[in-house]
This record gives structure tokens, C-alpha cells and sequence, in this order.
């Protein structure tokens, strides 16, 4: 069984990254994306872009779009499905997450619960 990719990309989002880095001259190579402690639900999702890869990062590049996980986001990120939606009101990345447990009303934060690391040997990281 072939490994599969530790996120995916969707169309809409990897048309949004591409547009994103040729928007910024060269001086940007893909995003980064994260978790970060806070909000009422425990985390939230961080979505920056990133000049360059750094010390033990991921690099997940779909449909020439080119995503950076950092290390520490990994194992709540796995199975992941970045999208970019945009609707009469916003325009932001968005996060189907397998790893998801509860979010909060507002929608900025989640509860995630990271996977066992042996899971890790399923998906391309």
C-alpha cells in the first residue's frame, strides 16, 4: 500500500497558495501552517508564509502548491484537508481534520488530539 500524503491540498487552496507566492515576487516559497495554543476550544490553526523551510519542517506539495507543517503541528495535522473558501463575508483557509475532537461556536479555535507517531509510517513526511 502506497504512502499517502500527510495533508491534503485542495484545489481551491493550492490556487490560492500559488497565487499568494507569485504575488510576493519570489521572496516567499509556500506557506507554513500550525497549531497554536488558545481560544476557547484549546487551539487554533496558523496559516504564514514562509521565505524558506525550516529546521525540521515538512514540506507536503500538491498540485504545485507547497505547504511547510511545522514539526511540533505534525501529529495533529495528519489526514488533514487544507480548502480555501471564500464567501460573502470572508476569504481564509479552512481545516477538515480527522484529529478534530470539538470546536468552539465562534469557529477560531478546535480541540485537537494528536495521533500516535508510529501512524506516521502510513503518510509521506
Amino acid at each position: 500500500m502506497a504512502a499517502r500524503p500527510l495533508m491534503e491540498i485542495t484545489d481551491a487552496a493550492a490556487s490560492r497558495i500559488k497565487m499568494l507566492v507569485d504575488k510576493a515576487d519570489g521572496k516567499v516559497f509556500g506557506l507554513r501552517v500550525g497549531v497554536r495554543n488558545g481560544g476557547c476550544a484549546g487551539m487554533s490553526y496558523t496559516v504564514d508564509l514562509a521565505e524558506e523551510a525550516l529546521p525540521g519542517e515538512t514540506l507536503v506539495e500538491e498540485k504545485g502548491a507547497k505547504v511547510l507543517i511545522d514539526p511540533k503541528a505534525i501529529l495533529f495535522l495528519i489526514g488533514a484537508r487544507m480548502d480555501f473558501v471564500t464567501t460573502k463575508l470572508s476569504a481564509t483557509f479552512t481545516f477538515a481534520n480527522p484529529n478534530e475532537t470539538a470546536s468552539c461556536g465562534c469557529g477560531e479555535s478546535v480541540s485537537l488530539t494528536a495521533v500516535a507517531p508510529e501512524v506516521l509510517a502510513d503518510f509521506n513526511a
